[in-house]
């Protein structure tokens, strides 16, 4: 028996991979075949390990572009055209902007849009109600707290990259990150063709410098206390799964970053033959052959396989686990 007291912790340093799979299939099990074998999987599973990437928010119903971009946008491609950059909400952060004023403009009401009001919880409920009794954690790339928002506790949930309600110094001058809900409020409210007053600009508290939003895209990253706290939680939750019966279900995540959930869960289920990998993608569900049954690779709309998996659990069975 292992002793959980000498046993050496996962890091998230350790988990993160950027070994790819040579080998990747569509598999051609039909639908209803793959949906029974992921249910299976489930309910004989000790720990689950969610990890979430953007598929998971569109399935759930979130917008980014189109028709919804450019009636909340207007103001912007108004005033910066139509061009490569106010396409959509990811595109449009990356403008470069005349001037404080002008960014924080826009980035308080793409927060607002994309996260801190963003309510299309009820795929993430109907997943979460059908893991009950399940020894639950969740990984995720996301930055629009949806998963928390639908009930599972923050404790429970290590959101790597960021989150659209805080924000730090733009150069890190400490590690520290800044609630700026009420400030991206009265920005919402002040804002006249496109800028906010001047005197709304956030200014960094140690160094005056400016600030920025709290999202992983450069190397000024600020990792402060509270992701450290969850970094270790999640480290402690794989390191206990390691010797379980352990499933990790894979939502929505493609190719941009990669390196954060899907490299590492194939690496983790190809060297643990106690882990199994069910990936839910409507387009890059594709899995590594040489896991043979331990992976399940779904191409389908991810809110219908949610649901029909959720349906195959229930009811699900009483546990005194919870969440």
């Amino acid at each position: 028996m292992i002793n959980r007291n000498t046993k050496k912790k996962t890091r998230f340093t350790d988990f993160l991979s950027g070994d790819y799979a040579q080998d990747y299939i569509n598999q051609d099990t039909p639908y209803e075949e793959q949906i029974e074998h992921a249910a299976k999987l489930i309910r004989e599973a000790d720990c689950i390990l969610l990890g979430a990437g953007a598929g998971m928010s569109t399935a759930a119903g979130a917008e980014y572009g189109g028709k919804f971009f450019e009636e909340n946008f207007a103001e912007f491609q108004k005033l910066y055209g139509k061009g490569p950059y106010m396409q959509d909400m990811y595109y449009a952060g990356f403008y470069p902007f005349p001037d404080q004023e002008s960014k924080w403009g826009l980035w308080s009401h793409l927060a607002l849009l994309a996260g801190i009001d963003l309510d299309v919880t009820p795929l993430h409920k109907t997943l979460l109600d059908a893991l009950k009794g399940k020894k639950l954690f969740l990984l995720s790339t996301n930055a629009d707290d949806q998963f928390e928002k639908a009930g599972l506790p923050a404790e429970k949930i290590f959101t790597t990259q960021g989150s659209y309600r805080l924000i730090q110094c733009r150069r890190a001058c400490h590690p520290k990150t800044y609630d700026a809900e009420a400030l991206f409020r009265r920005m919402e409210r002040e804002r006249v063709n496109g800028k906010i007053p001047t005197a709304l600009v956030p200014k960094c508290p140690v160094c005056g410098g400016e600030m920025t939003m709290n999202l992983r895209v450069d190397d000024f990253f600020v990792e402060d206390e509270a992701w450290h706290t969850a970094e270790e939680r999640f480290s402690r939750f794989l390191s206990e799964c390691m010797d379980q019966k352990t499933v990790l279900l894979e939502l929505g995540v493609g190719f941009n970053t990669p390196t954060i959930i899907r490299f590492p869960f194939e690496k983790l289920t190809r060297e643990h033959q106690n882990i199994s990998l069910i990936r839910l993608s409507r387009s890059k569900a594709m899995v590594p052959a040489s896991l043979g049954s331990r992976a399940i690779g779904i191409n389908a709309d991810m809110a219908r396989s949610i649901t029909d998996l959720a349906e195959k659990l229930r009811p699900f069975p009483p546990s005194s686990n919870g969440f």
